[in-house]
Order: C-alpha cells, then sequence, then structure tokens
C-alpha cells in the first residue's frame, strides 16, 4: 500500500512483459534487452488528449448512485458523532464502509486533496490474518498513491480519528490479489489512524534531487497500476510526474540532475505511450512517442510504438520507413523484423485491394486507372504510329487532289 510500488516484483509480472521503462537495475535483474525481453509490443489497445479528463477515483463528493430499474439504491447511513460505531457508507453502492472507533478533531481539521497525509495502518483479510501494518505512512491525498479504499476514506477522517475500513476487493487489490498474501477477491479491514496532514511542498522550491526522487516514486506507482492492466490509473500516475518534472523552479540544477530529470521524463513518455496503446488512444500515444522522439530521436521504443499506431490507423506508407529506422538501430530484433514482416504484406495487400478498386470503379479491365493509363510504357509508341498515318493519309488525299486538278 506504500507509495514506492507494492512489492513489484513478487506480486506482479515479469518487468520484460509489463512495456514499461525500467531503471538500469531493474533491466538487470529481469536479465533482459528493452525490446527482445517479451515487451508487449503485439496488442495497441482519446480523442481527447486531456488527461485532467481520465479521473481514476469514483469521487467522495459525487452523489447518490442513479437508480436502474429492478436494482435498489441502498440507503446512505447517516453519520451519528454520538454513535462512534454506525457505519458510514461512503460511495453507497455497499462496497466501502467507514466506522469511526475514536473520534478525532471535527471536520474542519480534515485533510484536503493534495495535501501529504500520514496515517497509522494496519490491514487484515476477512479471517483475521494481519498483511500490512504501518506505523506511519505518508502519502499525497487524492495521487493514487495508495489503495483506493484508503485514499478515499482518509479524506473522511478528522485530525485524530481513529476509524474502520471495510473494503470490497474493488477497491483494494482486486481480482488479482498480491502474492503471497493477499488472494483473489480478497476484501479487507483497514484500521486507519491520521496522525498529520500538511500541504504538499512547493515544486518550485524542491531540490533537484528531491524533484527526481517524487517524479520517480509517481512514475513507478504508475508502472503497478501499468502491471495490473489498470491502464487509466497508470495514466493517472504517469501524468502527475510528467506535471512534476515540468514544473517551473527558482532553484538551480546541475547539469546531471538535468539529465537525470531528462531521463525520467523520457521513460514517463515512454510508459504514458504505451498505456495509450492499450486503452486505444492512438492520437495521445502518437503525441506521447513524438515527444520522446523529440529528445531522443533514436529511442527504439519510441519509433516501435510510434509505428505500430500509424499502422492501426492505416499509415501503412508511413510507419514502414519508421520500423525500419527503429531496425537498423537494433538489427537483430527479432519483434521489430515480424512486426515490418507483417507490415510489408498488408502494405501489399491494401495496394491490391486499392487497384481492384479503382478497376471497378472505371470499368477497366486492366485494373489500371485510367488517367494512368497514357503513363504507360506501351502507350507512347501507339499515339506516335496514329499519329503518322494519319499524317500518311492526308498527304495522299492531298496528292490526289492537285493530279486532279492538273
Amino acid at each position: 500500500m506504500a507509495s514506492s510500488g507494492e512489492e513489484q516484483s513478487s506480486s506482479s509480472p515479469d518487468w520484460g512483459d509489463s512495456g514499461t521503462e525500467l531503471s538500469g537495475a531493474e533491466l538487470a535483474g529481469a536479465g533482459a534487452s528493452p525490446l527482445d525481453s517479451g515487451e508487449d509490443f503485439e496488442v495497441l489497445e482519446d480523442e481527447d488528449e486531456d488527461l485532467s479528463e481520465l479521473p481514476p477515483l469514483e469521487d467522495v463528493n459525487r452523489g447518490r448512485p442513479t437508480a436502474k430499474e429492478g436494482v435498489p439504491v441502498p440507503e446512505q447511513a447517516p453519520a451519528d458523532a454520538d454513535d462512534p460505531q454506525e457505519w458510514l457508507d461512503v460511495l453507497g453502492n455497499g462496497l466501502l464502509r467507514k466506522k469511526t472507533l475514536v473520534p478525532g478533531q471535527g471536520e474542519d481539521s480534515r485533510p484536503r486533496k493534495g495535501q501529504d497525509v500520514t496515517v497509522r495502518l494496519k490491514a487484515t483479510r476477512e479471517d483475521g490474518t494481519v498483511v500490512e501494518q504501518e506505523p506511519r505512512l505518508t502519502f499525497t491525498l487524492g495521487d493514487c498513491d495508495v489503495l483506493q479504499a484508503l485514499d478515499l476514506c482518509v479524506q473522511l477522517l478528522e485530525m485524530g480519528e481513529t476509524a474502520l475500513i471495510a473494503s470490497d476487493a474493488k477497491y483494494c487489490y482486486g481480482s488479482q490479489g498480491r502474492s503471497p498474501d493477499i488472494p483473489p477477491d480478497a476484501a479487507l479491514t483497514l484500521e486507519v489512524e491520521l496522525l498529520e496532514a500538511r500541504d504538499a511542498p512547493d515544486l518550485e522550491l524542491l531540490p533537484g534531487k528531491e524533484k527526481i526522487a517524487l517524479a520517480n516514486r509517481k512514475r513507478e506507482r504508475g508502472n503497478f497500476y501499468y502491471q495490473r492492466a489498470d491502464y487509466v490509473l497508470a495514466i493517472n500516475s504517469y501524468d502527475i510526474a510528467l506535471k512534476v518534472i515540468g514544473s517551473s523552479s527558482k532553484v538551480d540544477f546541475s547539469t546531471e540532475e538535468e539529465a537525470e530529470l531528462l531521463d525520467v521524463k523520457v521513460k514517463c513518455l515512454n510508459n504514458l505511450a504505451a498505456s495509450q496503446l492499450k486503452l486505444d488512444h492512438y492520437e495521445a500515444a502518437l503525441k506521447s512517442c513524438n515527444l520522446v522522439l523529440e529528445h531522443q530521436p533514436g529511442n527504439i521504443k519510441a519509433l516501435f510504438r510510434k509505428g505500430k499506431v500509424l499502422a492501426q490507423q492505416g499509415e501503412y506508407r508511413e510507419a514502414i520507413p519508421i520500423l525500419k529506422a527503429a531496425l537498423k538501430l537494433e538489427p537483430s530484433n527479432k519483434t521489430i523484423h515480424a512486426e515490418l514482416s507483417k507490415l510489408v504484406k498488408k502494405h501489399a495487400d491494401q495496394k491490391s485491394v486499392e487497384t481492384e478498386m479503382y478497376r471497378k470503379m472505371l470499368g477497366n479491365p486492366t485494373g489500371v486507372p485510367a488517367k494512368c493509363r497514357d503513363k504507360l510504357p506501351w502507350a507512347i509508341p501507339w499515339k506516335w504510329l496514329f499519329g503518322a498515318t494519319a499524317i500518311a493519309l492526308g498527304g495522299v488525299a492531298l496528292s490526289v487532289v492537285i493530279a486532279a486538278r492538273n
């Protein structure tokens, strides 16, 4: 549940299958190169590229859910300050409930989204097994740094309040669970005490190392969501990391820090493109790839993904040279070889279809558009032949006329 990515190595598939950018140490641990490691390039999964319109969390303040035909809407449990055992149905769907154990300092002391909060956390399964204990867990409220159950309910805690949170698996580890201690579809009970809430640090005043560390934490959280196939939340985390990197600064950075920030930015953009492709957000993915290539024209992943998205849009003529450029940079890469071969065949098939379409439209049995026939090599001699014949016949006729007059 911590912001670092929640046991990425043990609870998720091999990094080589994730399609996300890894550090040198992570790649070494995976024992593979960036492309040949089995990275998923095969499946390309917005029209609107504004990531701010992709809210990852269910809003606590959204209101009561709309009743569907034949499905009753659960009653909202009233919050009774005099009864600390009263359950509050947080989302109105019965899947996320909160119960106050120790009252806090009043509603005015509740934390706000964007603040850094520190909590004491104890998480247990339904059989009472403790799966996590954190005496001081700090995260940014509303940034999806932790489980949704925790992120949603801490907004409702008062300073000093201790509460129980009963959550369905949907707002915890979902259908995948967390190996080895949390099985799939496991509901959890969280005991949470709000210890502290403070404004997040001013990005303009962050030293280089701290800005790099913050951006990397958001990127790693995005990797966590990507591995769990939660691409909307992954996009949200990568977008936050990019906003951290792109924020203005009143602090001078060293050349090394600037280079490291650029490296993190490129990784985030590549991972963002991978997530957008999984959701079929082709225009957004193309923009992300182009941003990578502005900084690193020889970035193989960005070239490959750009070629893939162009191919997915039917732009084979543009996609083929881009994949050839990627293959030139890494000639031994089998993934690029296979994709390029497949693309060349699709392009040839596309041209055949177009030729047949022209033939049917123009009634041209040769299969060549009529406007192109005069450009073919055999068309020129016939023109000259007909012209020469006409001139010859004209000369003969003139001679006959002149002879008749004489």
